[in-house]
Parts: structure tokens; C-alpha cells; sequence
């Protein structure tokens, strides 16, 4: 109780009074946590009550959210020039929705990037997105960064990517937001960044691999390769295998491939049922864009799976998912075409600030589950 008068909060409800050796703390976004410091657990339910709270309220006048080294949110107040790691709202708290509701009732298709992560504390945590300079990147990057996370934009314009963080900082100035240059397209950019990656001698727990080119005309890499394959599948392909010691040195850690509901809409077999590697890279005379994007995210969905049986014994899961039907984004620039589809399909599809709220197969609690993993937040 003297921390709770040190706040100026000793008026407390003797139900909700915690046992010995429970904590309760805030996240950024104003949910109550408790923390078990006996048996080194945390859980959002109250421990005698089993109720789940936020904060109600802003801060008191004066008063001031800041986060130590250890990622750790503290509060300050400058008219008494003292600290404390108690929020002054705690005596101002609310009773979340008492009766859970189910999965999708709590996520749907309205459902934000900000609210999946919502109540999340991402602090200490690393987490790499390809082309995240905009559209779906964008939104996952932002959110990550916005709820603690050392977020990292892998682009390949860095003018763009830059322009990105500088929108991220604009919106909380103490995000821990950089661009690093990725290029899908070329093989040696993929090793390039994996090094300078690995140089910075940090951790890896969310690998979100994002960008993808659609409606491209032919064109051969200089790997000598088919553009949407290498971009979208082998670049990335790559880019794991590179960095796959890190994310298994930093279990629990999570790779998240975006794919595409198109992928049940092409084949990569013969006729005779096995593999045809020439329609992964095909000639000029044999290539269709819709087809190549198509097969590029099956590519996708098999990759993830084969990655998950390899590595989650090793504490590395991998989820392939579907972002949405039909998102509006800037995908469709390769082609004025498709530019024109988009734009007259636009007021039917969903906004660009819901990228996380659908998957292909499974339902949007899950989705959580998959971009953030059970354990992957050690306080949630």
C-alpha cells in the first residue's frame, strides 16, 4: 500500500486489493495487467476477481508517460518533481466487458492494424517488415512501432521508406523506427541487408514478409530470373534462409508471409503431377501477370508450411495469410489496366487501415495469435 499512497491513491476497494507478491501495471495503450513477480507470470485478469480493466481518463495535470531502458512505463509528476511506476489513473479504472465475446465478434472486417494490437506491449521486441514504406507494410509497421517495438522498414526506395518513418515519429516521436535497404529483385541486395541486419548484433521475433509487385509485363531480374516470382516468393525465400539463425537465436519468433486468396487459382505441376519448375520462371511466350502473381503466392502458402514443420520445434512458427478482399493499395502500378480496375472497384473494398483483421483459413482472434504468437509478448 505505500506505493499506492506514494500516488496519492490509497482509496482503493478492499475486492480488488492484489495478494502478496502481485504488481499491477499499465500498457501505452491504458490496459491493466497484473504481474506475478512469485511465480514471474502476467495475465490481464485481476487474480481474486477475474475482471479485466482499463483506464479510464487522461492523466492528471502535470503528470507525464515515459518508458525506462527496460521498456518499462513509468510516470512522472513535474509540480511534485517525483516518479513512479504506479499510473495515477488507477484509482479511475473501468471493468472491461465483463461476459468475453467471442473471436469474431471482437474482430471482423472493421477491425483495425491498432486494434488488433490493442492492450499489446511490444516493447524490447524486433520486428522487420518488407516493403513497408506503404499500403499493408505501412499499416503493420506503424502499429508495431506505435505499441513499443524496434520496428525495421526493409524497402527498396529509401526516399519513400524514410518519408515512412518520418510519418511514424510524427505520430509518437519516441518510436524506435528505421529504413534499411531491401531489394526483392536483386539476390545481392537480400544478402546485403541480411548482413547489415545481422551487423547490428540485435534480436528478431517478428519477420513480416509483405512486399510484392502484381501485374508487372515480363521482365527478367538480373539474377535472370521472372520478376513477380523472385520478388514476390524467392527474394523472400532468401531473405529468411539468411536470417534464420537469428529468429531461431531469438525464440520465440514469428514469420508472417503475406499471401493472397489467388493462390487457389493457378497450379505448378505438370500434367503427370510433378513440379514444373519452367511456370515458377517462365518464358516470355508462356507468361500471364494474373498467373505469375497467382503462383507466386502458392509459393508462398508452401514455403510457410514447410518452414513451420522445420523450425517451430525450434521455436520459430510460420502463418501464411490472406490480408483481405480485394484491399485498395498501390499494387496494381504495374499496369494501367489494372490501375483502372482497382480505382472502379475502390468504394467496394475494405480501407487501407484494416490489414491484419482476415486471414485465408482462420479466424481473426487467431490472426493475433499468428502475428504475435503465444509467449512472443512475455507480459501479455
Amino acid at each position: 500500500m505505500a506505493a499506492l499512497r506514494y500516488a496519492g491513491l490509497d482509496d482503493t476497494d478492499s475486492e480488488d486489493e492484489l495478494p502478496p507478491g502481485w504488481e499491477q501495471r499499465t500498457t501505452k495503450d491504458g490496459w491493466v495487467y497484473y504481474a506475478n513477480h512469485t511465480e514471474e507470470k502476467t495475465q490481464w485478469e485481476h487474480p481474486k476477481t477475474g475482471k479485466r480493466k482499463r483506464i479510464a481518463g487522461d492523466l492528471p495535470y502535470g503528470w507525464e508517460q515515459e518508458t525506462d531502458e527496460n521498456g518499462q512505463v513509468f510516470f512522472v509528476d513535474h509540480i511534485n518533481r517525483r516518479t513512479t511506476y504506479l499510473d495515477p489513473r488507477l484509482a479511475f479504472t473501468v471493468d472491461d466487458n465483463p461476459t468475453k465475446p467471442t473471436a469474431r465478434q471482437r474482430y471482423d472486417g472493421s477491425t483495425t492494424a491498432m486494434e488488433i494490437l490493442q492492450g499489446r506491449d511490444l516493447s524490447g521486441k524486433v520486428v522487420v517488415v518488407t516493403g513497408a514504406n506503404s499500403g499493408i507494410g505501412f499499416e503493420t509497421a506503424k502499429s508495431f512501432a506505435l505499441h513499443g517495438a524496434h520496428v525495421i522498414l526493409a524497402c527498396r526506395n529509401m526516399t519513400r521508406a524514410n518519408e515512412a518513418v518520418s510519418r511514424i515519429l510524427g505520430e509518437w516521436h519516441k518510436a524506435k523506427v528505421e529504413a534499411m535497404t531491401l531489394d526483392l529483385a536483386l539476390l545481392r541486395s537480400v544478402q546485403h541487408f541480411a548482413q547489415a541486419f545481422k551487423a547490428k548484433n540485435v534480436s528478431l521475433h517478428v519477420l513480416v514478409c509483405n512486399a510484392a509487385v502484381f501485374g508487372l509485363p515480363w521482365t527478367l531480374t538480373e539474377d535472370g530470373l521472372e520478376a513477380t516470382f523472385q520478388v514476390n516468393h524467392l527474394g523472400h525465400f532468401y531473405l529468411v534462409q539468411l536470417l534464420q539463425d537469428v529468429l531461431c537465436r531469438s525464440a520465440p519468433a514469428r514469420v508472417v508471409v503475406v499471401s493472397s486468396e489467388s493462390h487457389r487459382f493457378t497450379d505448378i505441376n505438370d500434367s503427370s503431377g510433378k513440379l514444373d519448375f519452367s511456370r515458377l520462371s517462365p518464358s516470355k511466350n508462356d507468361y500471364w501477370a494474373m498467373l505469375a502473381y497467382n503462383r507466386s503466392k502458392l509459393c508462398n502458402i508452401l514455403f510457410s508450411n514447410e518452414l513451420h514443420r522445420r523450425l517451430s520445434p525450434r521455436g520459430v512458427t510460420s502463418n501464411a495469410v490472406h490480408p483481405g478482399n480485394m484491399m485498395y493499395s498501390a499494387l496494381h502500378r504495374g499496369w494501367w489496366v489494372y490501375t483502372l480496375l482497382f480505382t472502379l472497384a475502390r468504394p467496394f473494398t475494405k480501407s487501407m487501415f484494416l490489414p491484419l483483421a482476415e486471414t485465408d483459413t482462420l479466424d481473426s482472434e487467431q490472426n493475433r495469435v499468428l502475428l504475435l504468437g503465444p509467449g512472443l509478448v512475455k507480459e501479455c
